[in-house]
């Protein structure tokens, strides 16, 4: 650390000191400015809280949480209906009950079941997409845009304040070695800086409608997922007793067992030969199969 930079710091911890030894009593923040400073903390505190826990709502999955974090936010807004680009759970059922019902074929009632019920999940996947894309571009992303650019101005103000506050008592303890001039010239900085952290936590606390309206969108975004879903799951459970019905309908096939199968065992020659015509001094034995 440099000289200049020993020095700064030694200064802010005499200033520290000095508030808490000796002197007169630093100078004290009224009681509103506390409380707003209290409801911005934990305003700050709940953004960060809620942004992470809505994402694991959305993605529960650590991996396809890092890649909804990926999301174009832009894409909406340049008419680009994509999904988030990654395969939802429900895509990846469905698109495994699509495979083995092909592959079960049309003959087989459960194979015609699961291209039914495949194709009803990867429309649930779609659905999904479309809540995650909303509550990214509606709620989450505003809440961080909140975070990054509202509550840090705040805090690099508070943290402006805190400074000339120190500033200032550090000066007016010094009365006599310090100008008066001085001590004036700090507490107008003091002052100017309270008054600017004090009206942007205003800002902030007063126009808390627009996270109010977020919040709705959060909800909304739910609302038209779950309605979307209910709809598409009874389209399917309709479906999958019409399926039933046919199956039920099917006269059942009877049965037949096919012949047995007859066991022959090759013989051995004298010298150690072996072949595989039948001895006609044996009677073929007859191997039971399972059926």
């Amino acid at each position: 650390m440099s000289v200049a930079g020993l020095k700064k710091q030694f200064h802010k911890a005499t200033q520290k000191v000095s508030e808490k030894v000796g002197g007169a009593e630093g100078t004290k923040l009224d009681d509103d400015f506390k409380e707003m400073e209290k409801k911005v903390d934990i305003t700050s505190r709940a953004v960060l809280d809620i942004m992470t826990k809505t994402t694991e709502y959305l993605q529960p999955n650590p991996a396809s949480r890092a890649k909804l974090s990926m999301i174009n936010t832009m894409s909406k807004i340049r008419g680009q209906e994509k999904g988030p680009g990654y395969p939802q759970a429900e895509s990846v059922l469905g698109d495994a009950m699509q495979k083995f019902g092909r592959e079960l074929g049309e003959e087989s009632s459960f194979g015609l079941a699961l291209i039914d019920a495949g194709e009803a999940m990867r429309e649930l996947g779609e659905v999904k997409d479309a809540l995650d894309m909303e509550v990214k571009q509606n709620f989450i992303d505003p809440l961080q845009n909140l975070h990054d650019k509202d509550v840090k101005e705040i805090q690099h103000h508070l943290k402006k304040m805190e400074g000339r506050r120190l500033d200032f008592d550090y000066k007016k303890k010094r009365q006599g070695k310090v100008t008066e001039e001085e001590i004036k010239q700090a507490l107008e900085k003091f002052d100017e800086s309270k008054e600017i952290a004090e009206q942007s936590m205003f800002n902030l606390l007063e126009s808390d409608i627009e996270q109010v309206s977020q919040l709705a969108a959060l909800v909304k975004a739910q609302l038209d997922y779950h309605q979307q879903a209910t709809d598409i799951l009874q389209q399917l459970s309709s479906k999958m007793e019409e399926r039933i019905k046919e199956a039920s309908s099917k006269p059942r096939k009877e049965y037949i067992p096919k012949p047995r199968m007859e066991l022959q065992l090759p013989s051995e020659t004298h010298n150690g030969g072996i072949h595989t015509a039948k001895s006609p001094a044996r009677s073929p034995a007859v191997l039971s199969r399972s059926v």
